[in-house]
C-alpha cells in the first residue's frame, strides 16, 4: 500500500516532541534530504533510488515520464521494480505521457529533415517484432503495455493515481521548503509542468539535478561508431525540448547538469559480476540485466545530488535550450559565459569530471546493501 501525500516516508531518528503529555514523532528535520525522483524507469533502472537511499536521501516518491518509452509503461517498471526489493512503501507518481508539443510523429518530421538519430526512444516507429521479444513500446498507443519487457516481473500493485507527478512535487516543495532535490533522469516535462503551476515551485526546491545536456559532442557523433553517436545524443533534452527549457531557466536555487559527466563511468563485467557477490534482488537484476555497453548515466546524476564533492572539475556557465523547431540542434543546449549571455537565461554548474572510483563504491554498495521499507520506518 503506498502511503498518501499528507504522510511521507519517514527516515533517520525521530526526534519526539511532547504535546498533551504524548511523545509525538516530528516527521521533518531542518536538515534532512528529501528527494523526488523522475525517470523513465526500466528493469534495470532502480540503482539511482537505490543510490539516493544509501546515501540516507529520503525518497518522497518516484514519478514517471515519456523518454524511453511511454509513460504508462514506465510508471509500472517502477512499481515493479520497487517490489522486487521490498520498497513499495515509495509511492510512484504517473507524469505527462506527452510532451508539451512534440509527438513521433514531428520529431520523426524533423528527423527527415536533419537526420536520424541513433536512438529515438519513445517516438522511434512502432516495432510489434521487437515488442515481442521484450523491448518496451515505442510511437502507436501511449497507453498500451507490453508485459513482456517486465524481465523484473509484472507488478501486483499500481501507481498512486491521487495526484499528478507535477502536483506531487509542488505539495512536497512546499512542504518541505528547502529540502527536496528535484532528479530528473528522463524528459523534464514533469518538472516544467510543476514550474508553470507554482510560481514558487522552483525557488522553494533544494535544487534540480538532471542526466542530459550535452555540449560540444557533433564532431563525435559524425565520426565515430553509431553506438559513440548514440552516446552523444541528448534524447532526454530532445524528447520535450520545449519542457527543457523552462524547468532549466527556471528559479531554482541550484541546478547541476550530468551531462558530458555521465559518460565517463562505464560498468564492466567484472563489476557486475562483483556485485553479485553479495545476492540479493536488486545485485540479480543488474547483473542480469543492466546494459554494459552504456555507461552509467543516471546513476552519475544520482550519486551527485547525495555527494556533490564526486564532482572533481565543474564550473558555471549560462545555459540556453534549443527550441527552434527548424534547427539541427533542436532540444540541444548551448552555453555562454556571463557576459556574452543572452537574456532570459541563468547560471548552472556543469560538472566536467567525477571521481570514478568513488561513483562505483557508491553504486556497488547500494546495490549490494539496498534499503527495503523495514529501514525506512
Amino acid at each position: 500500500m503506498h502511503l498518501p501525500v499528507s504522510l511521507p516516508l519517514l527516515c533517520g531518528s525521530l526526534l519526539p516532541f511532547v504535546t498533551g503529555g504524548l511523545a509525538m514523532p516530528k516527521t521533518s528535520r531542518a536538515d534532512k534530504h528529501y528527494a523526488i525522483m523522475d525517470n523513465d524507469w526500466y528493469t534495470a533502472g532502480f540503482v539511482p533510488y537505490l543510490v539516493a537511499l544509501d546515501g540516507d536521501v529520503e525518497v518522497l516518491g518516484l514519478a514517471s515520464d515519456t523518454a524511453n518509452t511511454w509513460q504508462p509503461q514506465v510508471a509500472l517498471h517502477a512499481v515493479a521494480t520497487l517490489e522486487a526489493g521490498n520498497l513499495s512503501c515509495i509511492p510512484v507518481y504517473p507524469g505527462a505521457t506527452w510532451p508539451l508539443i512534440n509527438t513521433p510523429e514531428r520529431f520523426q518530421a524533423w528527423e527527415t529533415v536533419h537526420g536520424k538519430l541513433p536512438w529515438e526512444g519513445a517516438f522511434a516507429p512502432e516495432n510489434k517484432t521487437l515488442e515481442a521479444e521484450g523491448n518496451d513500446p515505442t510511437s502507436g498507443n501511449p497507453n498500451r503495455i507490453v508485459k513482456a519487457a517486465f524481465k523484473e516481473g509484472f507488478p501486483k500493485g499500481k501507481p498512486n493515481n491521487s495526484t499528478s507527478a507535477a502536483n506531487f512535487m509542488v505539495e512536497m516543495v512546499h512542504k518541505y521548503p528547502g529540502q527536496v532535490s528535484i532528479y530528473s533522469a528522463g524528459a523534464l516535462t514533469n518538472v516544467a509542468l510543476a514550474v508553470r503551476m507554482d510560481p514558487q515551485f522552483a525557488s522553494l526546491a533544494k535544487d534540480l539535478i538532471i542526466m542530459g545536456g550535452y555540449v560540444d559532442l557533433n564532431m563525435l557523433q559524425a565520426t565515430g561508431s553509431i553506438l559513440l553517436a548514440d552516446l552523444q545524443s541528448d534524447i532526454n533534452l530532445m524528447i520535450d525540448p520545449e519542457a527543457s527549457k523552462i524547468a532549466l531557466t527556471a528559479d531554482f536555487p541550484n541546478i547541476t547538469i550530468a551531462g558530458n559527466v555521465a559518460n565517463q563511468v562505464f560498468p564492466s563485467q567484472e563489476f557486475a559480476d562483483e556485485v553479485l557477490s553479495v545476492p540479493n534482488p536488486y545485485s540479480k537484476l543488474f547483473h542480469d540485466y543492466y546494459d554494459l555497453s552504456f555507461p552509467f548515466w543516471d546513476e552519475t546524476a544520482a550519486a551527485l545530488m547525495v555527494d556533490p564533492t564526486l564532482a572533481t572539475n565543474q564550473t558555471s556557465v549560462y545555459l540556453d535550450v534549443d527550441t527552434s523547431y527548424g534547427s539541427p540542434n533542436y532540444g540541444n543546449i548551448h552555453v555562454y559565459q556571463k557576459a556574452l549571455a543572452p537574456g532570459g537565461i541563468r547560471a548552472v554548474n556543469f560538472v566536467f569530471q567525477v571521481d570514478a572510483d568513488k561513483l562505483k563504491q557508491r553504486i556497488k554498495h547500494a546495490l549490494q546493501y539496498p534499503k527495503s521499507c523495514a529501514d525506512l520506518k
